[in-house]
């Protein structure tokens, strides 16, 4: 861990009760039964050890993916989506989507990065290959999936910073999009997670 990444962590209390102090009201958004034109889980991507990963295999689960960076001041979000995946592993899964988009604050190799969020944060649930989840030619097919209404079928919110959070249903619909100042352990989340 980089002495920038120490005092992110460090200071990532204060950081995010500011971050929640300016948060703006379209910081949530919610959908409820709006069948995407393409299936979620249609689905593929590939894990940051380089094996094949497909979303068909997540039916019946609510999934909750997010866009990750190692060196941002949301990064202590890990310890908490780390918390929340051990919490509902038998009804949640939980996938991040590593990028430098913002910023450059995910410098790392996909090795790097699998390492770091293994050893300062205990990660445990899948991790993706470092990709574009900004709107782009390159963007990731499942961030292209999660911010075009064409094929979710309402949410046209692209990530606006790293660990913005979307959360799909056990029918493969999207349900929620939750900003960055959303803490994974927010009682929205939580409720989303539990209906």
């Amino acid at each position: 861990m980089t002495a920038r990444q120490k005092l992110l962590k460090a200071i990532y209390p204060v950081f995010m009760w500011w971050s929640n102090k300016s948060a703006g009201e379209e910081s949530i958004l919610s959908n409820k039964g709006t069948i995407p034109p393409v299936s979620f889980y249609s689905l593929k991507d590939t894990a940051i050890s380089g094996s094949g990963f497909d979303f068909s295999l997540l039916k019946g689960k609510k999934v909750l993916l997010v866009n990750t960076a190692s060196d941002c001041g949301y990064t202590g979000q890990y310890d908490e989506l780390e918390k929340l995946y051990r919490q509902y592993q038998d009804k949640l899964m939980i996938i991040g989507f590593p990028a430098n988009d913002f910023r450059e604050q995910e410098k790392g190799s996909d090795e790097e990065i699998a390492q770091f969020c293994k050893l300062n944060f205990g990660v445990s649930f899948p991790l993706m290959k470092k990709s574009r989840v900004k709107r782009s030619d390159q963007q990731n097919e499942v961030f292209r999936w999660l911010s075009d209404p064409t094929r979710n079928g309402w949410n046209k919110r692209w990530p606006v910073w790293n660990f913005s959070k979307y959360l799909v249903n056990e029918k493969g619909q999207l349900i929620n999009y939750f900003g960055p100042a959303i803490s994974p352990m927010d009682k929205a989340v939580i409720k989303a997670i539990e209906e």
